[in-house]
C-alpha cells in the first residue's frame, strides 16, 4: 500500500490506474479509523479494481468551539488497518496543501436547503465544509465510484445532491450503519465517552426502534413523536439536539403518513455530540 501526500504523486498513481484501465475506488475519511470505515474500504474493493483512501481531519468542516485540535490523529494504526483490508494508496495531505491560501479566501462549495438543516441548523458551516473538502478531493482523486457511510445520512444526501448539481462523474455508494453488539453506531467520537457515558450511549439507537414502530403501528402526530422522543432522550442523561422524522428525499420533516421518511437524531453525551438515525 502506498501513502502519497503530495498533489504530483496522487497523479501519476491515478494516471498509472487509468492507463491500465483500472476502475477506482474512493473512501475519503478524517483517520481514526473504526470498523465501519473498514467496511466501506471492504465495499469499495468489491466494485473496483484499485481502492484509495484519502485521510484529512478538514478544519473547514469545524465550528470554533468544536474539537478540532482534540480530534484523534492516528495515522500508523489507521495505516495498518488499511493495508489489512487491501486498500492500494492513501492520500495524507495537510491543511496547507489542501488550502494553501487559507480557509479566509479559499472558494468553498455551498448545497444550499439540504446543508440548512438539521445538523446544518446547529452546525452553522459545517457541511459547507464537508462539501467543499469532498469535492476538491472528488477533482483530484478523479474516481469512479465513492463509499460513504449511511450514519451520517444528511452529509450524504447532501454529497449526492452535489454531484447531481456540478455534474461530477462519479458514483456514489451509501454503505449501511456499522454497529458495536449494543446497537451503538460506530463513531470515531465514540472514544470521547467516559465509562458510564458508553453504558448509556446506546438508548439512543433504542429510543429510535421504538420511535420507528409507533409510526409503523400508526401514530402520524409526528411533531409530538419527536417531543416525546427529545423528552425520553433527557431523561435517559442526554441533551437532545434534535430529533426529526423527515423525508428521505429531501430531509424536509415529514408530514404525510405515505412518505418513506427517515428518524434523523443528535444528542450530547457530555460534551460527545452522538448522531443516528433510522428508515421507515
Amino acid at each position: 500500500m502506498k501513502i502519497i501526500n503530495s498533489v504530483q504523486a496522487l497523479r501519476a498513481q491515478i494516471s498509472a490506474w487509468r492507463q491500465n484501465g483500472e476502475r477506482i475506488a474512493f473512501v475519503p475519511t478524517m483517520g481514526n479509523l473504526h470498523n465501519g470505515h473498514l467496511t466501506l474500504v471492504d465495499v469499495a474493493k468489491s466494485r473496483a479494481d484499485r481502492v484509495i483512501v484519502s485521510i484529512f481531519v478538514n478544519p473547514m468542516q469545524f465550528g470554533k468551539n468544536e474539537d478540532l485540535d482534540n480530534y484523534p490523529r492516528t495515522l500508523d494504526a489507521d495505516c495498518a488497518g488499511l493495508s489489512a483490508h487491501g486498500a492500494d494508496a492513501v492520500f495524507t495531505p495537510t491543511p496547507q496543501l489542501m488550502y494553501p491560501r487559507g480557509l479566509d479566501v479559499q472558494t468553498y462549495v455551498d448545497v444550499p436547503l439540504l446543508g440548512d438543516l438539521h445538523c446544518g441548523a446547529s452546525r452553522a458551516g459545517h457541511f459547507r465544509g464537508v462539501s467543499t473538502i469532498v469535492c476538491k478531493l472528488f477533482n483530484l482523486v478523479q474516481p469512479d465510484i465513492a463509499c460513504f457511510g449511511q450514519k451520517d445520512y444528511q452529509q450524504l444526501a447532501i454529497i449526492r445532491q452535489m454531484v447531481i448539481d456540478l455534474s461530477l462523474p462519479v458514483e456514489i455508494i451509501g454503505v449501511a450503519t456499522e454497529r458495536a453488539e449494543d446497537g451503538l453506531a460506530l463513531s470515531s467520537r465514540n472514544g470521547y465517552l467516559s465509562a458510564e457515558q458508553r453504558a448509556i450511549a446506546p438508548s439512543l439507537h433504542t429510543l429510535l426502534q421504538q420511535l420507528r414502530s409507533r409510526i409503523l403501528n400508526g401514530n402520524h402526530d409526528y411533531r409530538s413523536l419527536e417531543q416525546h422522543t427529545k423528552q425520553q432522550l433527557n431523561t435517559a442523561g442526554f441533551t437532545a439536539d434534535y430529533i426529526n422524522i423527515a423525508d428521505q428525499t429531501d430531509l424536509t420533516l415529514a408530514t404525510s403518513a405515505e412518505q418513506a421518511k427517515v428518524i434523523l437524531a443528535a444528542a450530547w453525551l457530555g460534551t460527545t455530540r452522538l448522531i443516528d438515525n433510522i428508515e421507515i
